[in-house]
């Protein structure tokens, strides 16, 4: 057998962006066949593991139910009934549509919808914004995950760069503040075990008990925090209440490089631990003893990720952390600070306009489109119809990278409007997701091991090369071949909507050389040689300091220092909403073999798992007559979702959770996690509160 390796880059919505090889058999006569794909020994941050996600990678390759051909809607929608079709059929079609809405209603009648399903920079921002630009459809705000956690510390720091998280190795007390890292950040995890042989204390703060609490170590001294979902903020207040009262504050730091001290000292004045503790449930004295930590263990950092930004107060959240380096000087001393996503390092080696081309949006004098934010596709599908003051209703929706009726909140609100005979849907698929089965067409995509591409990774520093290890499979195309195809079937002539991706990927990157990235696989984004991304104290505020006290946000209507809110749907809210929904619901992410809502329908993936569940606490489950194992419905004004019992220690009275991730086809009555949630959207950063969600649980009667 002749086989031969290609290098590659795992390329999910995780912070670990490994490193693999890929071993194709070249037997002569035949089409090459993947044969076997392992992690990158030699990957200077994922050094040759990969996770059970991804290991089996080549079976979702060449699974039998992958979308190979093109398909075409013959029963109605939701029904998964297509026939297969040409490409020539379904590129004609797809035209005569678009064509068709544009005359009647406006191009911004047409909505692009697409998120970070494959974050390969051709596969997310390729030849599809060059296209929906020159079309002149509507725009997208994809803010569901990620951008409202640097909107957050923008507001303190003026920017959401932060610590390289293997700078965590040099710290000597870690918080892990809203995140799983042993779960959803596995290559992180030995560099924090590096810090704790060297005498670092951990402390994690979550309101689950997840798989990262369980590796605490008390004897030690680490710790585990467990608050109400959605009041970490008053915690934080607490906090800064204690080092300031206690003088554990870094005075001649803050001097230097702060602004607004005296109004956060007089914010915090009224916030004692005892009032915090009637917030979230911890106890005045853990606080109490966090806060001195914190300010006397030196250097300390606290690492984050996304998780914390789902509720109403998410950007308040990241605003409100970032406060507490600047009490104590952290950001001086290396291994101290904040740590959360690094892709803005990566990110800035990117040419945006050459990339992008806005200037195509603003062709022939027009105005800028609108833009439409992702999380409310409920309210743009049936509210009444996406009409709004500043544009058309939606009749054609594109969508590729993702799968919002699994991922989106109201799923069951988004099903119905998918299911309006006005709309035009095409998905750009591997699989028939939920989303897939309301389209009108299905156009088949290539894996990540069928395409060349460059990953731009936003958990650490090394931009990986994909290289293309085999020909797609069936009549697949990557996503920057089909915008190709797609301009040509419209009857666009704009030449740089046909740039192939050797051209896009020079234009894109011109400081890298693409030549040496791709004969070595990897190129680290440029970030201070001694850790310290603010070392010298100066940040890209409008006064160079830190912000205790923001005029921007004051401007925007927001509160001018951190404050805490409660969410409105919680138990400081709406009081006759939590009267008949008690419980507040959280939709993690468990599993170890799905990322997000991928690989959960492959047999080797979903089936190990499980299944979809309610997760409990005894008290709350006595209460309502709920038995382990017995089908339960959990309900709110939104939808029902009937789901079998799990009780555990895991979760706090009050508190309940359903895993997200599972397809319609993996619950007992057809809907999803995300057919509860909540669309509400954070104060500012254009996030969403999925976890500020109130239902209420009962047991499903037999018979």
């Amino acid at each position: 057998m002749a086989t031969r390796t290609v290098n590659g880059t795992c390329h999910h919505d995780c912070p670990d962006t490994c490193g693999w090889t890929v071993t194709v058999d070249d037997e002569v006569g035949a089409a090459p066949v993947a044969v076997k794909l392992r992690g990158n020994p030699d990957h200077p941050y994922s050094a040759g593991e990969l996770c059970p996600k991804v290991n089996r990678f080549i079976d979702r390759v060449y699974d039998p139910d992958r979308v190979l051909h093109p398909l075409r809607r013959v029963g109605p929608k939701g029904s998964g009934e297509f026939e297969q079709i040409t490409w020539d059929e379904a590129l004609s079609d797809i035209a005569g549509r678009l064509h068709a809405v544009i005359a009647e209603h406006g191009a911004e009648a047409v909505l692009p919808y697409s998120d970070a399903g494959n974050q390969g920079l051709l596969a997310m921002m390729g030849v599809n914004a060059r296209f929906f630009a020159h079309m002149g459809a509507s725009k997208l705000l994809r803010a569901i995950c990620g951008p409202t956690v640097g909107a957050g510390l923008r507001m303190t720091n003026g920017t959401g760069r932060g610590m390289d998280a293997l700078e965590l190795e040099h710290s000597k007390l870690i918080l892990l503040w809203g995140t799983n890292t042993r779960l959803t950040n596995r290559h992180l995890w030995p560099t924090i075990e590096l810090a704790r042989e060297r005498g670092a204390k951990l402390v994690v703060i979550d309101p689950i008990r997840t798989l990262t609490a369980e590796a605490i170590d008390e004897a030690r001294g680490d710790r585990f925090i467990q608050p109400l979902p959605g009041t970490d903020i008053a915690m934080m207040l607490a906090m800064m209440h204690v080092i300031i009262r206690d003088r554990l504050t870094n005075d001649a730091w803050i001097a230097a490089h702060t602004s607004g001290y005296d109004e956060l000292r007089e914010a915090v004045a009224d916030w004692t631990p005892d009032r915090a503790e009637a917030a979230t449930g911890v106890p005045a004295a853990t606080i109490e003893q966090l806060a001195v930590d914190y300010a006397t263990v030196r250097p300390a950092a606290i690492r984050t990720l996304i998780g914390a930004e789902h509720h109403e107060n998410g950007a308040m959240f990241f605003r409100t952390l970032g406060c507490l380096p600047a009490l104590t000087g952290a950001w001086a001393e290396r291994g101290g600070g904040i740590a959360k996503s690094v892709g803005s390092y990566a990110d800035a080696l990117i040419d945006v306009p050459a990339l992008f081309r806005p200037d195509l949006e603003r062709a022939g004098g027009r105005e800028e489109p609108r833009e439409l934010n992702m999380s409310r596709l409920a309210d743009i599908l049936t509210e009444p119809h996406a009409g709004t003051a500043s544009g058309p209703s939606v009749h054609a929706l594109i969508v590729w990278n993702c799968n919002p009726v699994a991922t989106v909140p109201r799923a069951e609100l988004i099903r119905s409007g998918m299911e309006r005979d006005d709309l035009f849907t095409v998905v750009h698929e591997q699989f028939l997701t939920d989303t897939a089965r309301y389209a009108d067409i299905v156009l088949p995509a290539t894996t990540q091991i069928e395409s060349d591409d460059v990953v731009l990774p936003w958990g650490h520093l090394w931009v990986g090369w994909n290289g293309a290890a085999i020909a797609p499979a069936g009549e697949s195309c990557s996503n920057t071949e089909l915008f190709r195809r797609l301009s040509a079937a419209m009857g666009y002539t704009e030449p740089c909507l046909f740039d192939d991706d050797e051209t896009l990927l020079r234009d894109a990157l011109p400081s890298i050389d693409l030549d040496e990235l791709r004969r070595v696989g990897w190129v680290r984004a440029p970030y201070p040689d001694d850790g310290r991304p603010f070392g010298d104290g100066d940040f890209e505020t409008p006064s160079g300091r830190i912000e205790f006290a923001s005029d921007q946000l004051q401007r925007m209507g927001q509160p001018r220092l951190p404050a805490f809110v409660p969410p409105n749907e919680g138990p400081n809210g709406d009081a006759e909403l939590f009267g008949r929904f008690p419980l507040q619901l959280l939709t993690p992410k468990h599993h170890s073999r799905f990322l997000n809502s991928g690989y959960s329908q492959l047999p080797k993936h979903g089936p190990a798992e499980g299944g979809p569940f309610v997760e409990l606490d005894a008290t709350d489950a006595a209460i309502r007559g709920l038995v382990e194992g017995g089908l339960a419905r959990v309900w709110n004004d939104r939808a029902s979702v009937e789901v079998p019992v799990r009780i555990t220690q895991r979760l706090r009275s009050g508190v309940v959770a359903i895993p997200f991730g599972w397809w319609s086809r993996h619950h007992p009555d057809g809907k999803v996690a995300n057919s509860l949630t909540n669309d509400t959207l954070t104060e500012w950063g254009g996030g969403v509160a999925y976890s500020d969600t109130l239902v209420q649980v009962e047991p499903v009667i037999a018979g």
